[in-house]
C-alpha cells in the first residue's frame, strides 16, 4: 500500500518547500493534503487516515501538538518546529520526531528512513497521551521568550509605557495594532503599535493572552462571559466594556466550557 501524508503549517510557502523536499526523499509517498492549521489537519486526516502527518507546532488556533491529541496513534507524527530547543526528552527517545526549519536535506533523509523502517515492519506508533502531555507543557515553558511586562504605545501624542496586565483586548488595524487597555483611574483607552499582532502573541504569556480571531487577542482575565454563535463561533463580552469581540471557529476550543 502505498504510504500517504499529510502537512500541516501555517505558512504557505513552507507547506510547499516540505512538500517538493519529501518528493525527492520520499519518491514513494503521496502527500494528499496541504493545510494551515490544527483544526484543518484534523478534519482532513479523519477523511483521508495518512500514514504520516507533519505537524507544525506553531499554528494559529489549534497548534500541532493539539492537533496530535486528536489523532493519536493512528498515524505516525513528524513536529516541524522553528526553534532547536524544542527537541525535547521525547524527542531525543526517539518516541517522536521533529524537523526544525528551515528544513534540511539531510534530516529530513534522517526521518524518512526512521520512518519507512517503521512502516515497513508495521511497527506500532510509539508516542504516547503521556509524552504528548509533556511535549506540550515543556514548548509552554521553554518555547517562547519571556513574557512582556510593559508595551511601549502611542497616546494621542504621548508615548506611553503601558503595562501588559492592563490591556484587555489588542486587535490589528491596518499595518498597526490597536492596544485597548485601561488607565491608572480604570478608565477605558486605546493606544496603537506598529508591531504585527502576531509577534505580540508569541511575546505574550500564553496563560493569559489567546487568540480569539486572526486579527485579535484577548485577556482571559477582562472577559465577562461568553455567548455560543453561529456557525462554531462565539461572543466574547468584556468587564466594563461596551465592545463584543467575536471569536471564530478556529478559536472557540478556548471556551469548551462554555454553556
Amino acid at each position: 500500500m502505498t504510504p500517504t501524508a499529510l502537512i500541516a503549517d501555517d505558512e504557505p510557502r513552507l507547506r510547499e518547500e516540505l512538500a517538493d523536499l519529501l518528493a525527492c526523499a520520499w519518491p514513494g509517498l503521496r502527500v494528499v493534503a496541504l493545510v494551515r492549521n490544527g483544526r484543518e489537519a484534523v478534519e482532513r486526516f479523519e477523511s483521508l487516515q495518512p500514514t504520516v502527518c507533519f505537524l507544525d507546532v506553531q499554528m494559529p488556533g489549534m497548534s500541532g501538538v493539539e492537533a496530535a491529541h486528536h489523532i493519536g496513534r493512528r498515524a505516525h507524527l513528524v513536529f516541524v518546529t522553528a526553534f532547536e530547543h524544542y527537541a525535547v526528552q521525547a524527542f531525543e527517545r526517539g518516541a517522536l520526531d521533529y524537523l526544525v526549519k528551515p528544513v534540511q536535506p539531510l534530516r529530513l533523509a534522517d526521518t524518512v528512513s526512521r520512518l519507512r523502517e517503521r512502516i515497513d515492519a508495521v511497527a506500532p506508533v510509539h508516542h504516547t497521551e503521556e509524552l504528548l502531555r509533556q511535549l506540550a507543557h515543556q514548548l509552554q515553558r521553554s518555547g517562547r521568550p519571556p513574557g512582556l511586562r510593559w508595551l511601549r504605545a502611542q497616546v494621542g501624542a504621548a508615548l506611553r509605557l503601558i503595562p501588559v496586565d492592563r490591556i484587555d483586548y489588542l486587535r490589528a488595524d491596518s499595518k498597526y495594532t490597536v492596544v485597548a487597555w485601561r488607565n491608572d483611574e480604570g478608565a477605558v483607552s486605546e493606544a496603537v503599535v506598529s508591531v504585527p499582532l502576531k509577534d505580540l502573541l508569541a511575546q505574550l504569556d500564553p496563560g493569559q493572552f489567546v487568540q480569539v480571531h486572526r486579527s485579535a487577542i484577548v485577556n482571559l482575565g477582562s472577559i465577562s462571559h461568553v455567548v455560543r454563535g453561529a456557525n462554531e463561533t462565539a461572543d466574547i463580552h468584556l468587564k466594563g466594556r461596551s465592545e463584543v469581540l467575536r471569536a471564530s471557529r478556529n478559536f472557540t476550543y478556548h471556551f469548551k466550557q462554555m454553556q
